[in-house]
């Protein structure tokens, strides 16, 4: 048995120093000191040695093991860091000489950029900008826009409930209240942002961005509505570009209308993108209904107003003839250089 063990050591000691690279060693100490190696091996037949040998035999393979481990250790440190020159020497030297290696500059997002389109148009026609919380209370999202509980409008949206009474906004519109609740008429204002619905597919994101725009005065008609969706459309298209006014339904406007323009990809003639019609939805508006009015405590005999409602990515789609919503944030550079 001691013969044995002193043999087991010699062998052991000249595998390690033998060993020319990591893995061959790495074998050598599976070969001698792993689980189920000749040293274990060894070791578990101690139980055969007689009682009186066994407590000298056993410090024997103990010894044996601390001195294998020890030079183990030592050739593995060594060898590692013969790998480490090896590898510092296949690195070619820094060249000082050479050039630096330009960082592109970022640019505004495709969504950004429409986004400060719109409200600059706007804007230059006298529309300030009004911003909200995200987080929104149902009142100002549902109930102060003619929308109370089990309206079937509420339908409508899928809506995110952070708790009761407390939901992520389905639109901007919350601020036409709240901006109605602090200032006295006359009023002009747009409220761009992120809306939030359970919705996701090609032409849907469960984020999106929505500009709400109001006008409240004194004898405001739907005429002025045209007028001012007209020049918009004009301005974010072509003056070119056919429009249509078709009579539609929403709680907070009465009477309501959608939008649409004339296909921008096929300019009218119908295609898949318009389902042949010619013709594509892009916002919803209408007169304010009185009921919003009586909610802030305005009188609806006194003043009158426009609301109207568009989706950014929707514009931005139509603008750059974009198909696929979810383009806009899988932040492929190949996608976001070409704006």
């Amino acid at each position: 048995m001691e013969d044995e063990l002193l043999r087991l050591r010699r062998e052991a000691l000249a595998g390690f120093a033998a060993a020319s690279d990591l893995s061959t060693l790495e074998d050598c100490r599976v070969r001698y000191l792993g689980r189920k190696g000749l040293l274990s091996t060894a070791m578990r037949g101690l139980g055969q040695a007689s009682e009186a040998d066994r407590p000298r035999l056993g410090k024997l393979a103990n010894e044996v093991k601390v001195e294998l481990e020890a030079a183990l250790d030592g050739r593995r440190a060594e060898l590692g860091s013969q790998e480490t020159g090896r590898r510092s020497q296949a690195v070619p030297p820094l060249d000082l000489t050479l050039p630096g290696r330009a960082i592109p500059f970022g640019r505004p997002h495709p969504v950004s950029q429409v986004m400060a389109e719109i409200c600059g148009i706007f804007e230059r026609l006298g529309f300030a900008v009004a911003e909200g919380p995200d987080v929104e209370l149902d009142f100002y999202n549902f109930e102060g826009l003619n929308i109370p509980p089990h309206h079937p409008a509420r339908d409508m949206h899928d809506t995110f409930y952070v708790s009761d009474g407390v939901l992520l906004r389905t639109h901007t519109s919350p601020m036409q209240v709240r901006a109605m609740q602090r200032q006295s008429p006359p009023l002009r204002m747009i409220a761009p942002g992120k809306v939030y619905r359970c919705d996701s597919d090609l032409t849907h994101t469960p984020m999106f961005h929505q500009v709400e725009g109001f006008l409240v005065d004194r004898q405001v008609s739907f005429a002025d509505l045209k007028g001012v969706l007209s020049l918009f459309i004009a301005q974010v298209f072509s003056p070119q570009t056919a429009i249509r006014f078709r009579p539609s339904f929403f709680p907070f406007t009465e009477p309501s209308a959608e939008v649409d323009i004339a296909c921008v990809i096929c300019g009218g003639k119908g295609c898949r993108v318009c389902k042949q019609t010619g013709w594509l939805e892009i916002l919803g508006a209408g007169l304010i209904d009185p009921a919003v009015f009586e909610k802030v405590g305005y009188d609806p005999e006194l003043y009158s107003g426009f609301a109207f409602g568009l989706g950014v990515e929707r514009i931005t789609m139509l603008k750059y003839g974009i198909t696929d919503i979810r383009l806009f944030y899988e932040n492929d550079l190949r996608f976001l250089r070409q704006f």
